[in-house]
């Protein structure tokens, strides 16, 4: 282990989490990585190990059966994990945004009935705000809730789907009328249970199949039909309606904390990867790091995965005392997807034409890398928060 990526005032007990996750990652899913990517095949036996870590349980509280750890310690076994194999962290994810909003807004029965089963993994959680229409503009969101006699009847559809087949727990965001005047308070996340795999997985409920993408394999990225889904009014998330989209935008939040963690571990991946080829390929009689130009471009290559880390770890612990962290996880996931895209094109260059071989381990970090950019809302999405946040702190008087 270099001097990258280490992280001041941790606990001993994080520490010991940390190590035991970087040994997993080393014997259990870099070797593998790249032939099950290649295949884009489910990695069920990497996911059924972290169950056996206790990773899914990792920041549910002790009483429902977690660890009880904070959102920086998930946010480093994410680095750890991402480092690896970029898709594995995703697998955790949306479970984790379904958990947290479980935590900080479920009812006391929503709580005891989901947290201790999602704790195990035996509950597996997917998020779903998407539709195939919008991207990022979340108040324009066509699936509706109709509330009927004993509940609601659901209908729409739903898109990007992380763990859409493997999940039995989805958090779905729809329109309720609630009667206010703004859009934002007309909306509900609903917890819509269903069966793992495709097809008629519940009543009116279809996961039409995986979605075909440049990268992030391995993972089920798919659709979600509702067709005249009847919910009960209990499974509205925190049991009254209306408060959808500042329940979504909480977990959110947390969401972009881990694509940030996720572009730090592919870029501190992408550097280790160069710097060993660097002095390992020679040419004009000394190993290529000996070059200059090579050498510059591994001092940003590392200055880079290190300032995205330590944005991450502040939002991180920002998020973690309590306080709202919008404009921090916006930078940090803004700048950490950036540079992880930079870094890793870096150390494709460096490797010359062997890093367009899929032999080579950089040819899968050069598509995953591409993600980072998107998930959880745009680099210009971030900016908008940002900039936004920004003239309010600053307004002239």
């Amino acid at each position: 282990m270099g001097r990258l990526v280490t992280t001041e005032g941790l606990t001993e007990e994080q520490q010991e989490i940390l190590k035991v996750v970087r040994q997993f990652v080393e014997k259990e899913i870099i070797p593998v990585a790249t032939e099950l990517e290649h295949k884009d095949e489910y990695p069920t036996e990497i996911v059924e190990g972290l169950k056996e870590l206790g990773i899914f349980g990792l920041m549910i509280p002790e009483e429902y059966g977690g660890l009880g750890e904070s959102l920086l310690t998930y946010a480093l076994v994410v680095e750890e994990i991402a480092r690896g194999w970029m898709s594995v962290s995703g697998v955790i994810n949306t479970h984790f945004i379904v958990a947290y909003m479980l935590i900080q807004h479920g009812t006391d029965e929503q709580k005891q009935k989901y947290l201790p089963k999602m704790a195990t993994g035996e509950v597996r959680g997917a998020f779903s705000m998407s539709e195939p229409s919008l991207g990022s503009d979340v108040s324009a969101i066509s699936t509706k809730a109709v509330k009927t006699d004993d509940g609601y009847e659901i209908t729409g559809q739903k898109m990007w789907l992380t763990n859409g087949g493997s999940s039995n727990l989805v958090a779905v965001l729809c329109k309720t009328d609630e009667g206010a005047d703004s859009v934002y308070q007309n909306m509900s996340t609903f917890l819509i249970e269903k069966e793992p795999g495709f097809g008629e997985t519940a009543q009116g409920v279809t996961i039409p199949g995986k979605i075909d993408k440049m990268g992030y394999k391995g993972i089920d990225t798919t659709e979600m039909i509702l067709d005249k889904h009847k919910i009960s009014a209990d499974q509205v998330l925190g049991g009254a309606p209306g408060k959808g989209f500042y329940q979504m935008m909480d977990g959110v939040e947390v969401g972009r904390v881990n694509v940030g963690a996720r572009a730090v571990g592919i870029a501190n991946r992408a550097f280790e990867l160069g710097i060993a080829y660097a002095q390992q390929r020679e040419t004009f009689g000394k190993p290529i790091a000996q070059h200059q130009a090579i050498l510059f471009r591994l001092a940003e290559m590392a200055t880079k995965v290190e300032t995205a880390h330590t944005m991450v770890v502040k939002a991180a612990r920002l998020k973690d005392s309590g306080k709202r962290m919008d404009v921090e996880a916006g930078m940090a996931k803004m700048l950490a997807s950036e540079y992880c895209n930079e870094v890793v094109e870096a150390s494709f260059r460096i490797h010359g034409g062997y890093g367009y071989s899929k032999e080579y381990e950089i040819e899968r970090l050069y598509r995953e890398s591409a993600f980072m950019l998107i998930g959880e809302g745009t680099s210009d999405i971030q900016k908008m928060i940002i900039g936004r946040a920004l003239l309010k702190d600053y307004k002239l008087s």
